[in-house]
């Protein structure tokens, strides 16, 4: 199966780059210098996975990925000139799996696109696939739909976010590392510590209840845990 990614930069030299590594693993490659372009392409194509510069005219990436959070959970990465914290975790809020600063190294983008398609689609095959469902107290994952449900309440997770509540919810009360957490949810290898654990697990935190050590708990010099 050849999937479909689709490349929003209203620079087009950074596209055909892009596209060259990308073509170069067998993907299929979208374009659009816009963000009304890419929106529309979005709606008619339905791309399996979407790469947004978030300084484009007519409409930014961060609004492309807000409507396509309105009916799609398919991977994001947030591809920007913008290296600020803040405008990561704006990113990561709205919705994106990944953020990546320009100046850029291509083989990364190949790299990062390759594990967000792995992780994502392979709950769609059957080798090592996780039960229908998972549940916890309240909880309830939905391991086909990648959503989580608490009670009667539908709370919408990135790819990152599936990955760790699936980690923890398959093993409860179990102390995960930063290293097992980010090698589980991200698919690649822990050498290098950065944000991105801390900031996934404040916004699941945030999702989830308004007690942040309602459900995962925080064992210093330890890890995480669930319950």
């Amino acid at each position: 199966m050849s999937y479909k990614i689709l490349i929003a930069d209203d620079e087009a030299e950074i596209r055909s780059l892009i596209r060259l590594y990308l073509e170069n693993e067998s993907y299929e490659v979208l374009e659009a210098g816009s963000g009304l372009e890419a929106l529309a392409l979005f709606n008619k194509e339905h791309p399996d996975m979407c790469i947004l510069d978030i300084m484009m005219p007519e409409m930014d990436g961060y609004g492309v990925l807000k409507k396509i959070r309105e009916t799609s959970n398919i991977p994001v990465l947030i591809l920007s000139a913008k290296d600020e914290y803040s405008e990561k975790i704006l990113g990561l809020n709205l919705g994106a799996d990944d953020y990546i600063s320009k100046p850029f190294n291509p083989l990364e983008i190949a790299a990062r696109v390759a594990s967000q398609m792995r992780r994502y689609y392979k709950l769609g095959s059957g080798e090592n696939r996780q039960p229908a469902t998972i549940t916890f107290g309240d909880l309830t994952l939905d391991c086909d739909g990648c959503t989580l449900i608490r009670g009667d309440e539908k709370i919408e997770l990135t790819t990152v976010e599936f990955k760790i509540m699936e980690l923890f919810m398959g093993h409860p009360g179990k102390v995960f590392t930063k290293q097992q957490i980010y090698e589980h949810a991200w698919g690649e290898d822990y050498i290098i510590a950065d944000n991105n654990i801390m900031v996934s697990i404040s916004k699941l935190r945030t999702k989830l209840s308004d007690d942040p050590s309602k459900y995962i708990k925080t064992l210093r010099g330890l890890g995480y845990k669930l319950g």
